[in-house]
């Protein structure tokens, strides 16, 4: 019985004393379980006499009963403490303000919403969008531009290219976005008044070129298309993409193998303090090439040069994205810096319109 007695007082007393439920599992196996001290003395029981037994087991049982609610007991109260403790080093700061909602946080990347805004612009005046692949065959992306075998304009271009075929042809990224001309001249019969953006890539990287950037070209194929209209829509471009009332243009004469005559576009700008005004001022930027398709491309893409003839014209997207919003540098564009997209991106629902202004 004093054994008893002494087995108690030293499982209560390692019962009360367990700090944590881990410890306390312990003080259970130590005593109930399968190798225990109490389960011991129960496996003794089959030795004994009948009389022993029913004494010795009634003494065992009644210790076992009270290790197991001693156990029960202090489990309960280490849980509650665990929790307290866990409310305590969790504890909510309710004074704090709410999170913004995502679409109030959220932002839209600089080329995005300028992709918009061309779009809103040129549809007003009654152009469609073209898409092609970027990963373009030879032939769509230089010969049929006019670009013979050997010609030393295809160097210009820093081009890359894909492991050649078997029959020797190789595909490559896209250099420009005339390709999307090629194909729709290929397959949509004049009159045709599209813009092609998207993304086009060149071997070529610093503070103004990156190896993957965005164009937007336009074509017109018509009968009477002329000079005269081309400079009308690129005048209306300029005034509405940089909200200006006027803007003066200035046309150089240029070279591309895929326009004749070709002119590079220079715009009226102000430059004072690091930064660049349009429609005043006496300095000029270059913005953009054009010029009319030349009769090769309209023969080549199945287009009588006799009966139609076009014009054509291209700019980079991030280039005129830079000019228009103040952006240094252009490898930020894809650096996916979240405080870079806060200070430049736009809203979600401050969708681009030429009645509601383009960026309001």
């Amino acid at each position: 019985m004093s054994d008893l007695n002494a087995l108690e007082t030293e499982t209560l007393a390692a019962i009360a004393a367990a700090s944590d439920e881990a410890a306390l599992e312990n003080v259970r196996v130590a005593a109930l379980g399968k190798k225990g001290s109490i389960s011991a003395l129960l496996a003794t029981l089959g030795k004994m006499s009948p009389d022993e037994r029913k004494t010795e087991g009634a003494k065992i049982n009644v210790l076992k009963d009270k290790v197991t609610d001693a156990l029960a007991a202090r489990k309960l109260v280490l849980k509650e403490a665990a929790l307290e403790a866990r409310l305590a080093s969790e504890t909510v700061d309710v004074t704090l303000p709410v999170r913004e909602a995502p679409v109030e946080s959220g932002r839209i990347h600089p080329i995005s919403q300028v992709m918009d805004e061309l779009t809103a612009i040129f549809a007003d005046m009654g152009f469609s969008i073209a898409e092609g692949p970027d990963v373009e065959e030879d032939d769509i992306n230089f010969t049929k531009l006019n670009f013979p075998e050997g010609h030393p304009a295809r160097e210009m271009h820093d081009t890359f290219f894909f492991n050649p075929k078997e029959d020797g042809t190789r595909k490559l990224l896209r250099t420009h976005t005339s390709p999307v001309q090629v194909r729709t001249m290929l397959n949509v019969k004049p009159p045709i008044r599209v813009i092609c953006p998207g993304r086009t890539y060149r071997c070529d990287s610093d503070q103004t070129h990156t190896p993957m950037f965005h164009q937007v070209e336009g074509l017109v194929i018509d009968k009477s298309a002329n000079l005269g209209h081309l400079k009308w829509i690129l005048e209306e471009f300029c005034k509405a993409f940089f909200e200006v009332p006027n803007v003066k243009m200035r046309f150089r004469p240029s070279f591309f193998p895929f326009t004749e005559p070709s002119m590079e576009v220079d715009i009226q700008c102000k430059r004072s303090g690091g930064e660049i005004r349009f429609g005043e001022g006496e300095d000029w930027l270059e913005i953009l090439g054009c010029g009319m398709v030349h009769p090769n491309v309209l023969r080549n893409c199945g287009i009588n040069p006799d009966e139609y003839q076009g014009f054509a014209w291209g700019m980079g997207i991030d280039r005129i994205a830079m000019l228009k919003y103040g952006m240094p540098d252009l490898r930020p564009f894809f650096e996916a810096d979240l405080r870079w997209l806060s200070h430049y991106g736009f809203r979600p629902l401050d969708l681009p319109s030429l009645a509601g202004g383009l960026s309001s």
